[in-house]
């Protein structure tokens, strides 16, 4: 068991206890109504300055976030070392200490956690499980990517997402810390990702699963991931995940479409922010285009239904755009739905920012849908 995790709960999980405190664990939020915030709390939520000129339709509790995330003062991350880099505030610190300097209650959680470590080729990687502590089983299973670039965050930054799709959906939730880079060159976390959905899928009677009923979720650079874990999976002829949730995936390697021109200096994502991530992960600058890469290069015949999660002030929102596109011209079901007024990583920030909420019941809906 992560007995240190738990035991530093309130303080250091990041945001998944939040999104529970705002979307009632495993009660369903439809998406129509889980657009308001407490009044005292959306009060309490206000921007120091005007809106960013790279975002001037910045929702007020996302810019609040921003505002925080950015007075920390850290260097710009492109300009550090991958290790530099990981020591930088993430928007998990800045809802954090906004949790905090407002007093908002933060609940205990409604899963229980354990850690396990799996083989790898060349090594071993972490998985993090979390196993709703309603009901008996056997409960859906998802496999959930975090984001990072390939080379940043771990799966306390990302917790948030993890605990709250559990408690949400109902299912047992296995978080995988792939292997990052530039320690580890493309493809290893491709590798690795799909490793642990083999692992999840052969051990998922073990925890208390349904083995029928498994999906793959995954944000940023998860979310792509998550799009070649399924990929692998109809390759290697094993089963294929029930469904996919692409939350803001990277899904191409061209850094001027729109999106990357309208919000190039966002935060806290940036194009110089795509473009070192692809320094740290690739071999070379021609491995962009690979289709692992480049999903909307890739043969996408044949996946699974998918979810795709967009935020309006993202350089990757034509990302997800594009690779919509590409799967229904694969003949792939597909839902799709941006969220105006956020960006990139607002996921997981759904006690401050109300299309957190949103698309936090978004997600689960369309999850519990594919299981049924």
């Amino acid at each position: 068991m992560e007995i240190n995790f738990l035991k530093s709960f309130t303080l250091a999980c990041g945001l998944a206890v939040l999104l529970s405190a705002c979307t009632g664990g495993t009660k369903n939020t439809t998406v129509t109504d889980s657009t308001t915030t407490d009044s005292t709390l959306a009060a309490a939520l206000k921007p120091a300055g005007p809106a960013p000129e790279w975002g001037k339709t910045i929702k007020p509790e996302m810019q609040v976030v921003i505002e925080k995330l950015s007075s920390y003062g850290d260097k710009p991350l492109e300009t550090l070392s991958a290790a530099d880099a990981r020591k930088n505030h993430t928007p998990t610190d800045a809802v954090m200490d906004l949790v905090k300097q407002n007093n908002i209650a933060v609940p205990a959680p409604k899963v229980d956690t354990m850690g396990k470590d799996i083989d790898v080729t060349g090594g071993k990687i972490h998985l993090r499980i979390y196993t709703p502590k309603e009901g008996n089983g056997p409960y859906p299973l998802i496999v959930y990517y975090h984001g990072g670039g390939f080379a940043i965050a771990n799966l306390d930054v990302y917790n948030a997402s993890a605990q709250a799709l559990a408690e949400q959906v109902g299912a047992i939730v296995v978080s995988v810390a792939y292997r990052l880079a530039p320690e580890n060159k493309f493809p290893t976390a491709h590798n690795d990702a799909f490793t642990a959905y083999e692992w999840a899928v052969k051990n998922a009677v073990d925890l208390k699963a349904d083995p029928a009923k498994i999906a793959v979720v995954g944000e940023s650079a998860g979310g792509n991931l998550a799009a070649n874990v399924s990929i692998m999976a109809r390759d290697k002829h094993i089963m294929l995940p029930v469904h996919e949730v692409l939350i803001y995936p990277i899904a191409q390697a061209d850094m001027n479409t729109e999106s990357y021109k309208m919000y190039q200096n966002a935060k806290p994502l940036n194009k110089a922010m795509m473009g070192w991530f692809n320094e740290q992960y690739l071999n070379t600058m021609i491995e962009a285009q690979d289709p692992k890469i480049s999903l909307v290069n890739a043969n996408l015949k044949g996946l699974p239904p998918t979810t795709i999660i967009t935020a309006e002030i993202d350089p990757l929102h034509d990302d997800g755009i594009m690779l919509a596109n590409k799967l229904k011209a694969a003949g792939v079901k597909v839902n799709t739905r941006n969220y105006e007024g956020v960006t990139h990583e607002f996921f997981g920030m759904a006690l401050l920012v109300p299309e957190a909420k949103a698309v936090q019941a978004y997600a689960a809906d369309q999850l519990k849908a594919a299981f049924k």
